[in-house]
């Protein structure tokens, strides 16, 4: 069994901070980025809190209407690859602790063929992009269901709150070119379907052709998309970088594919900012470490997965009205990109918690 203190020397922090943050103690002071890496690694070590272990225990006594399912559009291995969604997911988790609803995971592998998968739930929450079959299947077996980080066509049957990505691509974009930018480079992914079958670009992806397409700056062959990883980001990078005229700087559509392209430009023998900057969205916890911090969106995972849970508790307790929540995003400029006049001198945190 995963013990407190085995997380505390990853981290580096003391056991009692672990414990209270894991046991979402309000009234500590700790940072978001200490307090998103504690959880990043908990879950990576598969820790469960007491509190956790007790729950799964008494998971077959659940009150009538108590318990909930969560269906994730990732496999469990590609979840825990990307620290926004395990965040997101904390998020759904901490939530529904704290109203004492039961939460039963059903993961992409598992499929949604079997209504017997939520048979007695009150509710469910859907992370993620579902096709239309999965939509469907939803609409007619999981009803009362509200989707995180994605909003279904239609607008008029399920709750949703997410992040409006678009928007931040097209301030991002905006503020780069505002910075003398102008071979912008993008790589990110496709929208797949079950059976893996490319079906639409990817939100950041659409967004960045059409604005840059607008501007009169759009280069077909700086536009590329692969899977959503690490070493998708490097290809990728290598790949941009390759063309005769490189880019000046790259967007990439996460901090995972962003990883990755560090990579690939440290293995150029390239400079970021001085040769290549990056730029990327979500500021995982690891963003604010890489040499140079990494220039990102921040994207609210935890809230988004909070905000889910309490649209939810509405839903079961007799809304009818269908909300559509947007939750604000913000830049966070680091040295990976040249900063705005406006963002101001970067700030310093305190020893130990690098340079922002």
């Amino acid at each position: 069994m995963v013990t407190l203190k085995q997380i505390a020397q990853k981290v580096g922090v003391s056991q009692a901070t672990v414990s209270r943050v894991l046991n979402f103690d309000a009234t500590l002071s700790v940072t978001p980025q200490t307090r998103q890496q504690i959880i990043e690694t908990a879950e990576a070590l598969d820790y469960a809190t007491p509190r956790a272990r007790r729950a799964r225990a008494e998971a077959n006594v659940q009150p009538p209407g108590r318990s909930i399912a969560l269906h994730h559009f990732l496999q469990p291995e590609d979840e825990l690859g990307d620290p926004y969604y395990v965040a997101l997911r904390l998020g759904i988790e901490r939530r529904a602790a704290a109203l004492g609803l039961d939460l039963v995971k059903l993961f992409h592998e598992d499929g949604l063929s079997d209504p017997a998968a939520v048979a007695g739930k009150a509710g469910m929450i859907a992370i993620g992009v579902h096709d239309h079959d999965q939509i469907d299947w939803i609409r007619r077996h999981a009803p009362v269901t509200v989707f995180a980080d994605y909003a279904p066509p239609d607008g008029e049957t399920f709750d949703s709150v997410r992040s409006d990505v678009a928007a931040a691509m097209r301030r991002l974009l905006a503020a780069l070119t505002a910075l003398g930018y102008r071979r912008i480079g993008f790589a990110g992914w496709w929208d797949r379907d079950r059976g893996g079958r490319s079906v639409h670009q990817e939100t950041r992806c659409a967004t960045y052709v059409d604005w840059m397409r607008a501007a009169g700056l759009y280069d077909a062959d700086l536009c590329l998309v692969d899977g959503n990883s690490e070493d998708s980001g490097y290809r990728l990078t290598l790949a941009l970088l390759s063309r005769p005229l490189r880019p000046d700087c790259i967007i990439c559509a996460n901090d995972t594919l962003a990883v990755g392209a560090y990579r690939a430009v440290a293995e150029l023998g390239l400079r970021i900012p001085q040769d290549i900057a990056i730029a990327s969205f979500n500021d995982i916890s690891a963003a604010q470490f890489l040499s140079p911090p990494l220039t990102t969106v921040h994207l609210p995972a935890e809230l988004i997965g909070e905000t889910a849970v309490d649209l939810l508790a509405e839903r079961i307790a007799g809304r009818s009205v269908v909300k559509t929540v947007t939750l604000a995003n913000a830049i966070v400029w680091r040295g990976s990109t040249r900063r705005p006049p406006e963002a101001g001198p970067p700030r310093r945190r305190a020893a130990g918690k690098g340079v922002e």
